[in-house]
């Protein structure tokens, strides 16, 4: 069920800080995102562990033999799903049986949607959806024809960037108080406040994020590559395109002279680079049209400070550099 509480904003260290009368569940995550929710709802409990470091790519990151071995031996471990983190899968593979895995892409409820480009339809998309109502693990697996690139990341079928939709983030923390709750019963009152208070949080900031965008919502832009595909469609956006199909894959010369036809015809307001990613791209796209160069877009947040302020302060972030570069209108013709 997707939900939004409304209140004010609070810092993410969570309140409830009594001294656990059982031993905490370690935790490790995936992403920062995913981090960021647990450690609002974890609050003075603990602390989880974050695998991807600052400045790695979420697609093909390598894990140091620590980190494998931290992955193998945590209680918990919480995740979007290899569509997002493909590298994780052998090293959970090596995780005792049973041992408690939450990923967040399949777990029911969560809103789920598509790749705006390429070989996943409606009817594909309504499939996934449906799997989730009817409580069964959606089929994420790679069809024949997806476009996947070098690192075995799809940019086709499933769009995995589903923390950018903060009813999911709300949604998520009530699934990882409850799996806390499972494995550390005498804290669950403390995790199942600190969920609520996080989705205040969230939801405080989804309004922030909303009253920056609403101004701008017609101004097309384009960004690097597809990965807001959720931010957009929940602050009714107006993206039309990408200069890359994939963050781990160059786009071609067709679509990058089709792209920048339509930039110099005026049709597009701002182009947003990435970071981690080659900025030179969207200079070319952007050269001599008077296109406005927004700042860096950061989806996975791995340019900010880990920690549980990182998830309300990415929606933020976003919605900041987004409004600041559409803000000033139409760009005028050259």
């Amino acid at each position: 069920m997707r939900y939004i509480i409304s209140t004010t904003l609070s810092s993410a260290a969570m309140l409830l800080g009594s001294a656990a009368f059982a031993e905490v569940p370690t935790v490790v995550t995936d992403v920062p995102p995913v981090h960021s929710l647990v450690a609002m709802v974890m609050g003075d409990l603990g602390a989880p562990e974050l695998l991807l470091e600052p400045g790695a790519s979420e697609h093909h990151f390598q894990l140091r033999p620590s980190q494998a071995q931290a992955l193998s031996a945590a209680d918990l471990v919480v995740m979007i799903g290899p569509e997002l983190t493909p590298w994780i899968d052998q090293p959970l593979a090596m995780r005792p049986e049973g041992a408690a895995v939450l990923g967040l892409l399949a777990a029911r409820g969560t809103h789920l949607q598509a790749y705006p480009k390429g070989g996943h339809d409606e009817g594909k998309e309504h499939d996934h959806e449906q799997a989730h109502e009817d409580g069964q693990e959606p089929d994420h697996g790679q069809e024949e024809g997806d476009d996947q690139d070098e690192h075995g990341h799809s940019h086709e079928g499933t769009d995995p960037h589903a923390w950018l939709d903060p009813a999911n983030g709300a949604l998520w923390l009530e699934l990882i108080a409850a799996e806390l709750a499972r494995l550390d019963p005498d804290n669950a009152a403390t995790y199942a406040a600190n969920a609520d208070a996080a989705a205040e949080t969230i939801h405080k900031a989804d309004s922030d994020a909303r009253m920056l965008l609403a101004p701008v919502s017609n101004q097309p832009f384009v960004s690097f590559h597809e990965s807001y595909g959720y931010f957009t469609a929940h602050y009714g956006l107006n993206p039309v395109g990408a200069i890359s199909p994939g963050d781990a894959s160059a786009p071609g010369a067709k679509h990058l002279t089709e792209l920048r036809a339509k930039v110099a015809a005026g049709e597009v307001v701002c182009l947003f680079p990435e970071t981690g990613q080659d900025p030179a791209l969207a200079e070319r796209v952007a050269e001599n049209t008077g296109v406005r160069l927004g700042k860096a877009l950061n989806p996975v947040g791995t340019a900010m400070e880990p920690g549980a302020d990182l998830y309300p302060l990415l929606l933020i972030s976003t919605a900041q550099t987004i409004s600041d570069c559409l803000s000033a209108g139409p760009v005028p013709q050259p």
